[in-house]
């Protein structure tokens, strides 16, 4: 059979073209070339930094979060539940004091006579029947009536060092004597605070056969007493004028 040119030239052409075809759309493309996936392009930039030998640090999109991978895998994630809260929020301990600027600070002392020590189970017990409440710092407190976390009227320290009683050795507690306080201004007047402090003072020394003193520690007398008493009614009368002017 001869060479027909019409028809052999045209199928030369069209298998030239197909070949083309062939080639141009079957092989692989480069790595800039068209959409690549996420992992493609995770998996490319890594060979490419273990090839530059730089450090490999992974980033925020580099991790799944767990939600996806719960909807991957058809597992509901785990998370960590956040704490529970409180039913009512933490209330501050009984005789708690507000931050706020003390101008004046009246003391007492009740001391055991004849350098003896109060045990700290007798010390208790008489704190107790003498009104006082255990509370903030590990000190006695007076509280106001019904006013559990108010600020208190004052307050009954260890005279030993760090003023502070330890109710887990109260049994093995001997201290030569307690320290009265009241911080100016208070919930109550001066006057007030000091006509609560000095019977409670003299109650627990009857209580324990101890002795009250004053800030110098000196036995308190009636002359005192009436000078400590002058010097509170002029606080509160300082302080009475203060407010007027605030108004």
């Amino acid at each position: 059979m001869g060479w027909n040119a019409a028809i052999g030239i045209p199928l030369a052409i069209a298998g030239a073209i197909v070949l083309a075809l062939i080639y141009f759309f079957g092989r692989p493309r480069r790595p800039e070339q068209g959409r690549r996936t996420p992992r493609e392009t995770r998996d490319d930039r890594l060979e490419v930094e273990r090839r530059d030998g730089d450090r490999i640090e992974p980033t925020f999109g580099d991790v799944p979060d767990q939600a996806e991978l719960a909807i991957s895998d058809g597992t509901m994630p785990e998370v960590d539940a956040p704490p529970p809260r409180s039913a009512e929020p933490s209330r501050p301990a009984p005789g708690a004091r507000a931050p706020q600027p003390i101008e004046r600070i009246v003391t007492l002392f009740v001391q055991a006579r004849g350098g003896a020590v109060f045990s700290g189970s007798d010390l208790i017990v008489a704190a107790e029947k003498a009104g006082l409440a255990f509370g903030d710092m590990g000190i006695f407190h007076r509280l106001m009536p019904g006013k559990p976390q108010s600020a208190p009227v004052f307050s009954m320290a260890n005279m030993i060092k760090p003023g502070n009683f330890d109710m887990r050795q109260v049994e093995t507690l001997q201290t030569p004597g307690v320290s009265f306080f009241m911080t100016l201004p208070g919930p109550l007047p001066a006057l007030d605070a000091w006509d609560a402090m000095l019977p409670t003072a003299q109650r627990l020394a009857e209580l324990l056969d101890g002795v009250v003193l004053d800030e110098e520690r000196n036995a308190l007398g009636r002359q005192g007493v009436a000078h400590i008493r002058d010097e509170l009614r002029a606080f509160d009368r300082k302080q009475e004028r203060g407010q007027i002017r605030l108004r």
